[in-house]
């Protein structure tokens, strides 16, 4: 038992000792392999290196030379240029060409002397070289002559640099570049370089601020929610200096203009730099244009409701001179207020024109401007209809300047007794508390936000049945065939005699239609989501326009023109068939009844279109202000006034007491 075990024993240590063996053989195998793969892989990397630096740096070089000489003149002054331009010529030896070559010819030279590879060949001619794979490069004596120029050149050169008068030059020009370059970082919101100092007119630093001021907003309320209160105020500042600036006028205003841009720039990229985040700055431009679209909406809204107050409102002159008029006729007796020839207000063979108004001065203009271009004024009729409220001031106007030959009778229409409530449904309703309410006891808050379409006719004006008395002009002058209706804000430039001859072929309104290009038709006034509407009538069927139209009252008669307009006003009350005022329901009354006249006869849009052709003007016969901008008011279109006051005589002591246009 004794013996086995020491048997064993001796075993177990053979056996280790085997396996040592082995194990170091292999280790030694490995470092052995280890260290020729490393040798070989050495010699290999180092003939590729210099194969690399021989074949591609060269290339590389070049390249990269190219690319830095283009960047060269915004790099550095004329000063810079000017020592640099000898290093850079290719003709002289300091040049990079000329050292890469000559760096070139010098190794070649030291291979030649050192290796057994390369050498000179005497029988090949004058430092005729034998390189590497046989390979010859000739050099003729006059290229020796001018390497050893060169070379003797370049050592001058490199003296020449290396002086301290050369090392002061250079470092001069460089503090001059670095004072030119604005200190500010660079950025769409930065004033850099000259972009904006040279070539740029004022305009455009003033836009260049303004987009400056839209990102300085974005920035202060981020700076003012990440509570960082320093930037916050900085820009505030900043902010308020830019918008004295936007407003001052004086003589040095450009120069500090530049300034604050270019202080603002550097405070928007210290901006940028602490708060920048993509969404937050997504959201807060987001916020700003809604916020600022419903601004402009509102302030939009505002602008017209203060228009259509100024346009609506009468201006001081002729409100002076309705009282002093209104006060004339009153002392006036009655057997003088009386206008002659009477008798041809009923002539249905002489020319008649229906006027309705409240405004003396506009309607002197109509009458004056249509009696001065008729051919014979004593065949025309004016028959003038006005309220109580104006009535003394519209008659005194015309007895103390009558139209010449023509005639004219003024009326007031609470005169027309069969004009009621229980014969009108229009007056009935303009009668009624709602219709009231809706027009008087509107906060005016409420009528600013109540939508800029509505609020052009939400004026208490319509009201009046001065509006409306154009679809009782049959009953109004019971016996007459033909008349024709003017607005009082047109002028009449033609003789309109011809307008009576022309066939209206059964129609009851003669009317330059306006469904041209700027104009609308029935489904831009009408509501055709009513039944009763979209059954009726064709959504693009052309309108017409009020303000000269020749009315044949025997087809009015003959068509129930003013009973079919009561019944549409009935099925109206509630004011949901179509927008407010009276075109709207005249198309409807006049439909498939209108009979298109020439536009020669009436033009349109000279209260508002300011790019009119002066010639279409003089062509036509009437010439219609409709819009706000009225010839009589501040807001009148300058260009056009003239052909409104050439019929005013400024002179008549009234108008030059209460003075008119001053």
């Amino acid at each position: 038992m004794a013996r086995r075990i020491q048997r064993r024993s001796r075993c177990r240590d053979l056996y280790r000792q085997c396996v040592t063996s082995v194990v170091l053989g292999f280790l030694l195998f490995l470092v052995y392999s280890t260290f020729i793969i490393g040798y070989r892989l050495h010699k290999r990397s180092s003939f590729d290196k210099e194969f690399f630096r021989n074949n591609f740096i060269d290339k590389d070089l070049n390249w990269r030379e190219r690319e830095a000489l283009k960047s060269v003149p915004s790099l550095f002054t004329k000063e810079v240029l000017d020592a640099l331009s000898a290093t850079t010529s290719t003709d002289n030896p300091l040049s990079l060409d000329s050292l890469r070559k000559n760096h070139i010819m010098d190794n070649s030279v030291q291979t030649s002397s050192e290796g057994n590879e390369d050498k000179m060949v005497p029988g090949f001619g004058h430092g005729t070289w034998i390189g590497k794979g046989s390979k010859a490069l000739n050099d003729t004596p006059e290229m020796l002559h001018e390497r050893s120029v060169r070379q003797e050149k370049r050592l001058e050169r490199a003296n020449e640099l290396m002086n301290d008068d050369s090392i002061h030059k250079f470092e001069k020009a460089a503090m001059a570049r670095s004072r030119s370059v604005d200190s500010a970082p660079l950025g769409n919101y930065t004033i850099w370089k000259n972009e904006y100092r040279k070539g740029k007119n004022f305009e455009d630093m003033l836009r260049l601020m303004q987009d400056q001021i839209i990102m300085a907003r974005v920035y202060s309320g981020l700076a003012k929610m990440t509570n960082n209160l320093a930037l916050h105020e900085e820009i505030e500042t900043q902010l308020m200096k830019l918008a004295w600036e936007e407003e001052s006028t004086d003589i040095d205003q450009q120069q500090r203009v530049l300034d604050s841009i270019r202080d603002m720039g550097q405070i928007l990229a210290r901006g940028h730099e602490q708060l920048y985040e993509c969404k937050l700055v997504t959201n807060k431009l987001r916020a700003m244009l809604q916020t600022a679209e419903e601004e402009l909406e509102n302030t939009q809204t505002y602008i017209t409701f203060l228009t259509q107050l100024v346009s609506k409102a009468l201006p001081d002159a002729i409100h002076c001179l309705t009282m002093r008029l209104t006060l004339e006729y009153h002392l006036l007796p009655l057997p003088m207020r009386n206008f002659p020839r009477r008798e041809n207000l009923e002539n249905p063979k002489l020319y008649h024109y229906a006027l309705f108004s409240d405004n003396v001065l506009a309607a002197s203009v109509v009458v004056n401007s249509t009696v001065m271009n008729a051919k014979d004024p004593s065949r025309h009729v004016f028959h003038l209809v006005t309220d109580k409220l104006n009535f003394g001031a519209m008659s005194m106007w015309f007895l103390l300047n009558p139209p010449g030959d023509a005639t004219i009778h003024v009326q007031r229409f609470e005169d027309f007794t069969w004009l009621n409530s229980s014969y009108s449904p229009v007056l009935r309703q303009l009668e009624s508390a709602a219709m009231k309410k809706f027009y008087f006891k509107t906060a005016r808050s409420e009528s600013v936000e109540s939508g800029s379409e509505n609020l052009k006719y939400r004026y208490p004006k319509y009201m009046s049945m001065l509006n409306h008395l154009r679809f009782y002009i049959p009953r109004i002058f019971p016996k007459l065939d033909k008349i024709l209706f003017l607005d009082d804000d047109v002028v009449v430039q033609k003789d309109l005699t011809q307008l009576w001859s022309i066939d209206l072929k059964g129609k009851v309104n003669g009317a330059v239609e306006t469904c041209g290009a700027t104009f609308h038709r029935l489904d831009t006034y009408l509501n055709f989501s009513d039944k009763h509407i979209s059954d009726n009538f064709d959504p693009k069927f052309c309108g017409w326009a009020y303000g000269m139209n020749i009315f044949d009252l025997k087809e009015w008669k003959k068509n129930n023109i003013t009973e079919t307009y009561h019944f549409w006003q009935n099925l109206n009350e509630n004011r949901t068939l179509w927008k407010l005022g009276t075109l709207p329901p005249g198309l409807i009354t006049f439909y498939n009844l209108t009979q298109p006249l020439q536009s020669k006869w009436h033009l349109l849009g000279l209260g508002y279109d300011k790019g009119i052709d002066a010639k279409k003007i003089e062509r036509s016969a009437v010439i219609h202000y409709n819009g706000h901008m009225k010839p009589w008011t501040e807001m009148g279109i300058s260009k056009y006034q003239p052909y409104w006051t050439k019929y005013i005589n400024f002179d008549h002591p009234y108008i030059f007491t209460c003075r008119l246009f001053e």
